[in-house]
């Protein structure tokens, strides 16, 4: 893992950083309905004043102190806590064209990240493969995004992912009621993820799924004899891709719509996302749609 202070990482992570603004400057708010401010009597955190903040929920004693003004955030403050869950398996780092599913998904979950703190939620993240290997807890200031920039560029691909698994396993961490943001190319037995997805139903929770595919995943487009080798350790085979094409399709849309029905049974959004398409593109085209059905 490169170190935090070198040179090119902090360029890339700024570049990362550049890329989600404008993503998000280019993608309506609307992750959920409406925020509600309330103020319970659990203090959580203070946070920078913005034109718009209440004057009574200034903290003056931290203004006569540093001489900026800081507002109390209270527990209530926020109406969601939001989980970012990045599949990091070998399978990701494909890509056909400028992107790769990983590079694709990253950029996704950087921009919803600044998306969700503009809003006033709280983010975290989770990464995963075999289960989940880091996990940060959801904070709303801006060295979260930084953070959370910095662990999504460092991320290094696993050798293989079990996403049921790993579903469980936030389901079983997150104790709070929150959105949890699914970001993965879903290649696995797909009743281990509606059940991992259920889990959390049953906690509660609400759930986005996101299933991030290259094109070629989605048509074989291959004319000659091709090798194909899995990524996660399957093997290699050598084939006619135009012999296996219309199965291969067959197979990939009955996987997909299973997904997508039970997901729907679930009551949990799902959205097919495909690497060819520009993020801010489909990012504002899934929270219409989001914002219409609400």
């Amino acid at each position: 893992m490169p170190p935090l202070a070198d040179p090119r990482t902090l360029a890339r992570i700024a570049s990362l950083e550049l890329r989600a603004r404008v993503v998000v400057e280019g993608v309506i708010s609307g992750m959920h309905r409406s925020p509600h401010h309330g103020y319970s009597v659990e203090f959580a955190q203070h946070r920078d004043y913005t034109p718009g903040d209440e004057i009574r929920h200034i903290d003056w004693r931290v203004y006569g102190r540093s001489d900026r003004y800081h507002v109390k955030q209270f527990e209530e403050e926020t109406n969601l806590k939001a989980h970012i869950a990045l599949d990091l398996s070998s399978s990701m780092t494909y890509g056909s064209g400028a992107l790769t599913k990983l590079e694709y998904a990253g950029a996704v979950a950087a921009a919803l990240t600044f998306l969700l703190l503009r809003q006033r939620d709280t983010v975290g993240l989770a990464l995963f493969a075999d289960g989940v290997t880091h996990y940060l807890p959801p904070a709303g200031t801006p060295a979260q995004a930084r953070e959370i920039l910095r662990r999504i560029e460092q991320a290094r691909p696993e050798p293989t992912t079990d996403v049921g698994r790993t579903l469980n396993d936030l389901a079983e961490r997150i104790r709070r009621r929150g959105l949890v943001i699914v970001l993965s190319d879903l290649l696995e037995d797909t009743e281990s993820i509606l059940r991992g997805l259920q889990h959390f139903r049953h906690r509660r929770h609400e759930v986005i799924v996101l299933h991030v595919m290259d094109p070629d995943e989605l048509t074989l487009p291959f004319g000659d004899n091709t090798i194909f080798e899995g990524l996660e350790g399957e093997g290699r085979l050598e084939a006619d891709p135009r012999a296996l094409r219309a199965e291969y399709r067959r197979a990939v849309e009955e996987h997909i719509a299973t997904l997508r029905g039970g997901c729907r049974d679930l009551r949990t959004d799902y959205a097919l996302l495909t690497t060819d398409r520009p993020v801010d593109e489909a990012l504002a085209r899934y929270l219409s749609e989001r914002m219409r059905q609400s």
